[in-house]
């Protein structure tokens, strides 16, 4: 290929706010500054759970999708406080205006985080480690708040970055070296690796992305299932997907693979409960409502079947989510059947009309 042909190396920058809801009220109420904060949650921790912890608050332990009871235990002093989706919102989009400013390339996976490909940037500034910093720097100026960011030649690298030295910080992990951060990181910070199939790796001795690396395609997907054919690829410094602006969320969800087949309803239902937490903190954090909810299930034997209720408001609360899903359970053939997957899903987020919604989003990740 001639040297004028070869395609541009991509320049990938992952934008993550620090603590974005929390530091958001730390920033508009002062009384609330360098004290310890939750977001969400019912009023002195009756109910609901964390959407997001300042970071005084994380120095207790406290982390989103906490019950909040369990956030009290942990700091009696923390403060309760109600969100404020609008503000949160109105913030949201002037963030998204600097990030404008560079490219158009901008794939925002929920408020407060985003992908950018600046691969070609508007202004012609050249440097992905440049733009970010122009970046954080307007957002700590604008805005009084305060962005981490990780910078890659692709999305999953960008994104370890971006965690690497959170808050108000900035990592580059060059193209030569991203292969060797992937052989290092612990396993249960790929995508996809929750308790069970960490707990599994265990077992297998597999601790480090080097670990997975001594194993073929063909074992990773013998052991893992697709997923594997992810791992496979990432931990090599392999990522293809490219950034994807103005995406919209069709369907909000979570599932679990349960490392024993469940046998009786009070734990199935005790697995939705914890099933729909996860689901409400990502409505939350998304601020999404929805009309249709979805309950998959899969036997021991594979056989999946999925239900459906729509409500005729859009639906959030927790409670709601869960007596849905636990009701609809019930709806199943649970004589003699043993359970080995649950799953829960929000979607028709924007359609007046309540029409359900077969299956799950392809794209969601699921929870081992």
């Amino acid at each position: 290929m001639p040297l004028d042909d070869q395609p541009l190396q991509r320049k990938i920058i992952h934008i993550d706010m620090d603590a974005f809801y929390a530091s958001v009220e730390q920033r508009d109420n002062p009384e609330f500054r360098g004290r310890p904060i939750v977001v969400g949650g019912g009023p002195e921790g009756r109910g609901g759970v964390v959407a997001t912890a300042s970071y005084e608050a994380r120095k207790f332990g406290i982390r989103s999708a906490m019950p909040s009871k369990t956030a009290l235990q942990l700091c009696p002093e923390v403060i309760f406080v109600y969100p404020r989706f609008a503000a949160y919102k109105e913030v949201s989009a002037a963030i998204r205006s600097i990030f404008a400013r560079y490219t158009d390339l901008i794939e925002p996976l929920s408020l407060d985080e985003a992908y950018l490909d600046v691969t070609i940037d508007k202004q012609s500034i050249g440097s992905a480690i440049g733009i970010a910093m122009q970046i954080r720097k307007a957002i700590k100026e604008e805005l009084n708040l305060t962005a981490s960011a990780g910078v890659s030649v692709n999305k999953f690298i960008a994104k370890i970055a971006s965690g690497m030295q959170k808050p108000d910080g900035l990592t580059f992990i060059a193209p030569d070296k991203g292969e060797e951060i992937m052989e290092q990181l612990p396993v249960y910070d790929f995508f996809g690796v929750g308790k069970v199939t960490a707990a599994k790796m265990k077992r297998m001795n597999l601790f480090k992305g080097a670990d997975l690396k001594n194993l073929t395609e063909e074992e990773l997907v013998s052991y893992f299932g697709k997923v594997g054919r992810f791992y496979y690829k990432v931990v090599r410094g392999i990522d293809n997907r490219p950034v994807e602006p103005y995406r919209e969320t069709k369907s909000v969800g979570a599932e679990d693979t349960f490392a024993h087949d469940l046998t009786t309803l009070p734990e199935m239902n005790e697995a939705l409960q914890r099933i729909g937490k996860i689901v409400f903190d990502r409505l939350f954090k998304s601020k999404l409502k929805g009309r249709t909810l979805t309950l998959k299930v899969k036997y021991h034997d594979f056989k999946q079947i999925t239900r459906n209720k729509s409500f005729l408001v859009p639906v959030q609360d927790l409670n709601t989510i869960i007596g849905a899903a636990q009701q609809l359970l019930a709806t199943t053939d649970l004589n003699h059947k043993k359970i080995r997957l649950l799953g829960i899903s929000i979607s028709n987020f924007g359609d007046p009309t309540p029409r359900p919604k077969k299956g799950f989003n392809p794209d969601q990740l699921e929870l081992f």
